[in-house]
């Protein structure tokens, strides 16, 4: 799967969310200032030859959808940072997190709870 840039990230997001969406659409969902028609146009293009998006036509122009997962570009991205950046350790990064991010008791016991969970649930 190849990586995305910041651009064509955010409008993936928009179109995991929304499901499909006109490039009209997406325009609507971007914060200000808002970006030229042809410009998201051009990145939704970009992001079907990478092979995210598809379309169908709808009288004059297209419907746009996700065929990737935000589930399995998520994994991706995750695997590529931990390998990036503590060596594929996850003991590694939940360190560097924790002693970096004054992450608190509480949510150390709620990260423990769903680690507990997901090892029962296996």
């Amino acid at each position: 799967m190849k990586e995305l840039t910041k651009a064509e990230e955010e409008i993936m997001h928009i179109l995991w969310d929304l499901k499909e969406a006109n490039v009209a659409s997406i325009i609507d969902k971007l914060p200000e200032p808002k970006p030229a028609y042809n410009t998201v146009s051009t990145i939704v293009r970009i992001l079907e030859s990478k092979g995210f998006v598809d379309f169908r036509k709808k009288g004059r122009g297209h419907i746009y959808y996700p065929i990737i997962k935000k589930s399995e570009y998520s994994n991706q991205f995750l695997n590529k940072f931990l390998s990036g950046y503590f060596q594929g350790s996850f003991k590694s990064m939940v360190s560097f997190f924790v002693n970096k991010n004054d992450v608190s008791v509480h949510e150390m016991e709620e990260i423990l709870q769903i680690l507990d969970k997901q090892k029962k649930d296996k």
